[in-house]
């Protein structure tokens, strides 16, 4: 994506990740922070403004998402501020518009409108603009201007319910489906699409990335199943939900877990093999036998630690991986291999994906503090330093680290 840039009007989550897809593969991506964000004497801690257009973080929203230096979602792109409430901040931001590709922003739905940088007043400026919108909701329905977050969408999509298990609640896979995967991978989709189709006709379009569209998505081989007859009512009954021995995760003697996933009868066979019970094979058609097919696997994997296993089928042609926490992930041999992890200034963060032949992709530099690049973008960007100075004098706009026209080279 060399050669596109993208303006991001800053936010938590799903944008911001959106945008550093689209970063890590070669876009150059401005991330317009708030000014109230800007620390001017040190490094600043608060986030942009959210998809709600709520207030500043708290305390512990703030350490839930980290320290804005190590906000990893921010790699990859130079930050300025803006106060979008002044004219001139607006204004700046418009400009800024004129001269790019694609705009990424996660506010609620008619906050941008009422600022006059809405679709209309941004296409106006530039007609081949790809305005790129994440929310939860949407654009329209009647949800559209509730406040929620990754579970309520991941639930309303009919995604959440078959994660439950026996005796408990359904469990939301962290916040990975709805704000990440159903969100701003679905945004980068949409902003990708639109770049191939104004390579044709020559326009810009608005690319309404909703978190509840996106997790729906995701479950079509669900409803292809339940169209067919082979989704049961209750997941729990379903491989794919756990249902059989062949399809699982066990516990070990340390309390640490294996995963098993040898829907294929010659891998289930291997895996029998190895642990003994190879007379389960002819049962794997069975589903009245899942029960006790389990609990034999699970007796035979509580009797050695999740590194002794990982000894005994990691060599196997079966379907085998060990549950590894994050802080081990990037140190498994498999992962090493193929540098799926990578450090940047000291910082292990997962690389850039996919990988492509000719064009690698880059994680970029580290997060920085917003509005560390403030004078440095505007002045690539055209403005004079008169204009400059009013802008930082006035704050409607603001420079990290009290750096002003003497900090850009």
């Amino acid at each position: 994506m060399a050669g596109v840039t993208v303006v991001e009007l800053a936010g938590r989550g799903p944008g911001p990740f959106g945008a550093m897809v689209l970063a890590d593969l070669g876009a150059e991506v401005i991330r317009v922070a708030r000014v109230a964000d800007v620390d001017r004497d040190g490094p600043a801690e608060n986030g942009g403004p959210g998809q709600n257009d709520g207030p500043a973080e708290s305390d512990t929203e703030r350490t839930l998402r980290g320290h804005r230096d190590i906000d990893l979602l921010a790699r990859g792109r130079r930050s300025i501020a803006l106060d979008l409430k002044q004219p001139a901040g607006r204004a700046t931001a418009l400009r800024l518009v004129e001269r790019a590709d694609v705009l990424v922003e996660g506010f609620r739905p008619g906050v941008l409108e009422r600022l006059g940088l809405g679709p209309e007043a941004c296409l106006e400026r530039n007609p081949g603009l790809v305005y790129a919108r994440i929310t939860g909701w949407g654009q329209s329905g009647p949800y559209a201007q509730r406040p929620g977050h990754d579970a309520n969408y991941v639930a309303l999509a009919g995604a959440l319910e078959p994660l439950h298990r026996p005796g408990g609640p359904p469990t939301p896979p962290l916040n990975l489906l709805g704000d990440f995967g159903g969100g701003g991978m679905l945004l980068a989709v949409g902003v990708l699409a639109a770049l191939v189709e104004r390579s044709v006709s020559g326009r810009g379009q608005v690319v309404d990335a909703a978190m509840v569209d996106g997790v729906a998505l995701m479950t079509t081989l669900l409803h292809g199943m339940r169209a067919e007859g082979l989704w049961p009512d209750d997941a729990n009954e379903h491989v794919l939900g756990l249902a059989s021995p062949f399809y699982n995760v066990y516990e070990t003697s340390d309390g640490r877990h294996v995963t098993i996933a040898a829907g294929e009868s010659q891998f289930y066979a291997e895996v029998l093999r190895r642990l003994g019970l190879e007379d389960l094979l002819a049962q794997q058609s069975d589903p009245t036998t899942w029960a006790a097919g389990k609990e034999r696997l699970a007796a035979v994997f509580r009797t050695r630690t999740r590194d002794e296993w990982c000894a005994l089928l990691e060599d196997a042609d079966t379907c085998f991986a060990p549950v590894l926490t994050p802080a081990e992930a990037p140190h498994h041999p498999h992962n090493v291999a193929r540098r799926t992890f990578v450090e940047v200034d000291g910082v292990v963060q997962p690389a850039p994906a996919p990988r492509f032949s000719r064009t690698p992709t880059s994680p970029g530099d580290r997060p920085v503090p917003d509005g560390t690049h403030t004078v440095e973008v505007l002045l690539d960007r055209g403005f004079d330093q008169a204009e400059i100075e009013t802008l930082l004098d006035t704050g409607a706009a603001a420079q990290a680290h009290s750096q002003r026209l003497e900090g850009a080279t």
